[in-house]
């Protein structure tokens, strides 16, 4: 008998530290929508089953109205007694031996945490060693230490526990800042989480019929008065069942928070708030899922089964849409998430060839590349054809894979192969020449996320950051992979769509209402279709092919993730048809803006392409060009006119240049009949000089506006061909006159 007492007793105090599981999170998204929560994977004490729980959030201090209405249903004389209410038990075993039907409990709060610590199959003999471990957990902790365990520990419904959870997860707010009805509400769940689903009618009900014993329990002790006690009946009266929080279609992304969590890279906003603000967007998502939807069923009958899209805010490099695949459950390898599957990137790793010998010198944007068939090499263009000699500005705009891969020699296999790896789009180890010259047009797989964080490099004036899924989640400290300089001029090539000419058509689905960098890709044989495009604003990456690496047909980048891309862009601009978008680009520091004409154009110069040169270069440009025979093979400044004659000379003294951005020289375009008159305008913009003067618009020889500098101004369109110029208002300097027709 005494060695018995002895066993239990010790027994008791070996269990009666106070343990929890981890504290789990919730995901809210940046608007404060719930996106997801990260359980805990657990086994059923009954079945033996695994499962998912919720919560264990961790209490600063009791919160009052949730104890008092809790201790109201629980446990009344929960200060009076030692962790076992002999009163309460000795009323309990009369009832069920006199009374039929439910049987009635006496567990007290110490006693319930005893259970909830570390729950084993219930008989007899557990439930006195719960007695026994209640009594040494008071006397050990107090009452109140163990009336906060326990509202750390108990289940309120959906696999979730303890009220810092409950609260935050159904209401949404603080546990302190419950009112009485949703304390007295959130009190009732415990006896029985599984009835009482507050998330369905039935289950409300019940609920709220026990919150109302608690009020009025609370209204008699005199801790509510009347106005209190019928104000939080009324609130229980009108409840209605509470919206079930539902993970994002895109089960993907839920899952990359669960991965974050897990690896301590997304971090709650403390020990005892343990939501993580997310950088997602649900609405952007859900936007971007729709789009990928309907424009992945447009391509399945050209053998395309999957899409990936990703959007990312440019400058802070915020994920606010990460769509891994068009559904989960899509038998067609849905539950890939191809954002982060190793793929052919086609033509998409080309502008950081280019980006890495302008850095290395090795190249100028006066420079001609040759595209011409290359023999032994065995490198040819998607089209099958070749356009000759080409600036570096053409070539990477036309996306031609001759001048790309001979400019990958001229720098070098390793270089290029180290440049790559350093910009995270690979981490392999093998040696460069196990690529060879193919890794610019293809050869080396990657992932989406990682061209992204690349691309947002480029976009950023070379600074690297990491992709940022949570605000407070931990980077590595950005760093710089490109001078400005190489990002800008690589970055304004990517966006003018007068240098993709003819590859690409003008007003396809490579060209916006607005300045966007854009690159496509196709891998060989059609087996991955790519663009990644960026704005201003944000960074877009689509990604469209096969879970089996099987080939599409005719699916090129251009004709496939270029639309869904620019749809995606537009949607986040929330760019109508007819919008005017006058801004560009920054320049890169230090160039000043010049015309080059291709050699063999003849004295019209019908096609120009607006350069950003070192102004020793563009001296050197001027002089060739004041020497050069037409069927020389270089690149020449454009034909002057009379006022582009005093232009050079004033340039030569130190003034700055006046070059329009907008619109370009030999534009066609069409007026929009339905629109209103007030719609049809056309931007009028200089190229960004850091001049600050007062600059005459003409049109036809005729003054047209007066206007700051860096102002852009609209001309109401009129059909014809028309001539526009700019011209300082106090000094006889002009642009150079561009040609365009309006129909």
């Amino acid at each position: 008998m005494i060695s018995g007492a002895a066993w239990v007793s010790h027994e008791a105090l070996s269990r009666a530290d106070l343990v929890s599981p981890r504290a789990s999170s919730i995901v809210y998204d940046r608007n404060g929508a719930f996106l997801t929560q990260i359980g805990e994977k657990t086994r059923d004490s009954a079945t033996g089953k695994p499962r998912v729980d919720y919560g264990y959030w961790p209490l600063k201090t009791v919160p009052q109205r949730i104890a008092r209405a809790t201790l109201a249903l629980e446990d009344r004389r929960f200060y009076d007694h030692p962790g076992v209410d002999l009163r309460a038990l000795l009323r309990a075993a009369w009832r069920n031996l006199t009374s039929r039907g439910r049987r009635e409990g006496a567990s007290t709060i110490a006693m319930q945490v005893a259970r909830m610590q570390g729950e084993r199959p219930r008989s007899f003999g557990e439930k006195l060693m719960q007695a026994a471990t209640a009594l040494a957990i008071v006397a050990r902790h107090g009452h109140e230490t163990t009336l906060a365990h326990y509202l750390r520990l108990a289940p309120y419904g959906l696999n979730g526990h303890g009220v810092a959870y409950a609260a935050r997860f159904y209401f949404d707010k603080p546990v302190d800042d419950l009112s009485w009805a949703q304390a007295a509400l959130l009190a009732a769940i415990p006896q029985s989480p599984g009835r009482m689903n507050i998330t369905r009618e039935n289950g409300l009900a019940l609920a709220a019929a026990r919150a109302r014993c608690a009020i009025a329990r609370l209204e008699t002790e005199g801790a509510l008065d009347a106005s209190q006690a019928a104000l939080a009946r009324a609130e229980l009266d009108h409840k209605r069942p509470l919206d079930a929080r539902r993970r994002p279609e895109t089960l993907q992304l839920a899952l990359v928070y669960e991965a974050l969590a897990r690896e301590g890279l997304a971090r709650p906003v403390a020990d005892g708030d343990r939501r993580i603000h997310a950088t997602i967007d649900m609405a952007v998502e859900r936007d971007a899922l729709r789009l990928a939807r309907r424009y992945l069923a447009n391509f399945r009958g050209r053998g395309a089964r999957q899409v990936a899209v990703l959007v990312v805010e440019r400058g802070t490099n915020a994920v606010i849409a990460d769509v891994g695949s068009s559904d989960y459950n899509d038998p067609q390898a849905g539950a890939f998430d191809f954002t982060r599957v190793r793929r052919s990137p086609g033509s998409t790793l080309k502008p950081f060839v280019y980006a890495l010998a302008f850095e290395r010198g090795v190249l100028k944007t006066t420079d001609l590349l040759n595209d011409i068939p290359e023999g032994a090499s065995g490198v040819s263009n998607a089209d099958g054809l070749y356009l000759g000699p080409l600036t570096p500005r053409q070539a990477l705009a036309n996306s031609r894979n001759v001048p790309a891969t001979n400019l990958l020699r001229r720098v070098g296999l390793e270089a290029n192969f180290n440049f790559l790896r350093d910009l995270g789009l690979h981490d392999l180890e093998t040696p460069a020449e196990s690529f060879g010259i193919s890794m610019a047009i293809g050869a080396l797989p990657t992932r989406l996320e990682d061209v992204m964080r690349a691309y947002a490099a480029l976009a950023d004036d070379g600074i690297m950051r990491e992709l940022a899924f949570t605000r407070d989640d931990a980077r590595r400290p950005p760093r710089r992979v490109l001078s400005i300089d190489s990002a800008r001029l690589v970055a304004s090539m990517l966006a003018d769509p007068q240098a993709r000419l003819p590859s690409f058509p003008r007003y396809g689905p490579l060209e916006y209402p607005f300045a966007v960098a854009v690159k496509t890709g196709t891998s060989q044989a059609y087996r991955d279709a790519w663009t990644i495009a960026f704005s201003h604003k944000f960074i877009v990456g689509v990604w469209i092919g096969r879970g089996d690496a099987g080939a599409m047909r005719a699916m090129t980048g251009v004709s496939s993730a270029a639309r869904l891309a620019h749809a995606v862009l537009a949607k986040l601009h929330d760019a109508r048809p007819g919008d005017i978008g006058p801004e560009t680009f920054a320049p890169p520091p230090g160039r000043i803006a010049i015309d080059l004409c291709r050699a063999g154009d003849g004295g019209d110069c019908t096609q120009t392409l607006r350069e950003w040169v070192k102004p020793a270069e563009a001296r050197a440009a001027e002089a060739h060009a004041t020497n050069a025979h037409f069927d020389e093979p270089a690149a020449r400044l454009a034909p002057t006119d009379a006022s582009d004659v005093e232009f050079g000379q004033r340039r030569e003294r130190g003034a700055a240049p006046l070059v329009i951005a907008t619109p370009e020289h030999n534009t066609h375009i069409w007026r929009n009949p339905e629109q209103p008159e007030r719609l049809n305008r056309l931007a009028l913009k200089l190229a960004p000089s850091g001049a600050d003067a007062q600059i005459v618009w003409t049109v036809d020889g005729k003054p047209f506006a007066t206007a700051q500098a860096d102002e852009t101004v609209f001309w109401p369109m009129t059909p014809g061909k028309h001539r526009i110029q700019a011209r300082l208002a106090l000094a006889p300097v002009a642009s150079r006159a561009v040609r365009i027709v309006i129909e």
